[in-house]
């Protein structure tokens, strides 16, 4: 880790309150996310790579109270951009969250200079 933080950018209004996240997950994805931004790597079976989704996109797993949660990321040079979360309930990422993750990055490349 390099120890310089990157900034965390949450897209689409996606916070760890919504859904209600149990205290044992918020606090597993918040240290994951910290590794993140001081410039760390996660890997299996942490963190899947998405490229359905797009280049640089991961899913970050993790359990609380029965549930599987998901949380979308993608790294960029200059942030760690949270795309969304969502609790998991099948096998497979249903495939409208995989839309609405494709849409937000698309909205967020496009609004870059």
């Amino acid at each position: 880790m390099d120890g310089v933080s990157k900034p965390l950018l949450w897209l689409g209004g996606t916070d760890v309150k919504t859904p209600p996240v149990g205290v044992r997950a918020r606090r597993d994805l918040g240290v994951a996310l910290r590794v993140l931004q001081l410039g760390g790597q996660l890997g299996m079976p942490r963190s899947k790579p998405m490229p359905s989704i797009g280049s640089r996109v991961h899913e970050l797993r993790v359990r609380d109270a029965g549930h599987r949660w998901r949380l979308i990321y993608r790294t960029d040079s200059g942030a760690i951009l949270v795309v969304d979360l969502f609790r998991k309930t099948t096998q497979k990422t249903p495939e409208r969250v995989l839309t609405r993750c494709r849409t937000r990055l698309r909205l967020y490349d496009e609004d870059q200079p």
